[in-house]
């Protein structure tokens, strides 16, 4: 099984867009989705999640991405966050936790080999990805009114928001 993914977003944070091919034995089979308030490295995470979420057995999988967050943090950080109780070397709650659990869930059984190849330089997985994840947001725009988007970028940013230090709450 090989599988490519990306994500892309319209300002980041703004509205996101995700994608994945998947190729097995000659068949090809192509995800998307989008969000109206997301980041850019979230819909990479998304695209791996949904990716893996729709194998249905236990697979040996080449994994291709543009994203270098998402290969080292599949294969250098996720074992020390899940050591440090999903925290960060400096004892920081892991950004985008939810997704890289999910990811940690979504691999189990399988046998992956993340591989990384550069974006935007004519792979034809990768860019096909690139496009599905792009169509998704134009197609996500489609759906929302701009007052519907402004207002889902508010309340993703305020979620983003730390607590004040020193808080009782």
């Amino acid at each position: 099984m090989t599988i490519y993914s990306d994500g892309a977003c319209e300002g980041n944070p703004g509205p996101g867009g995700w994608a994945a091919v998947l190729l097995w034995c000659g068949l090809k089979k192509e995800l998307s989705g989008a969000e109206p308030a997301t980041t850019n490295n979230r819909m990479e995470l998304l695209a791996a999640v949904r990716s893996l979420e729709a194998l249905k057995e236990p697979c040996k999988v080449e994994f291709w991405t543009d994203s270098q967050y998402l290969r080292n943090g599949m294969t250098q950080w996720l074992r020390g966050w899940k050591a440090n109780g999903w925290k960060t070397r400096t004892r920081q709650p892991v950004k985008n936790g939810d997704l890289w659990r999910a990811l940690d869930a979504a691999q189990r059984g399988h046998q992956l080999q993340w591989r990384w190849v550069k974006g935007h330089a004519g792979n034809a997985g990768n860019e096909r990805c690139d496009t599905l994840a792009r169509e998704a947001i134009v197609e996500l725009r489609r759906r929302y009114r701009p007052d519907q988007l402004k207002e889902a970028l508010h309340r993703f940013k305020k979620a983003e928001e730390p607590e004040p230090a020193g808080s009782l709450f």
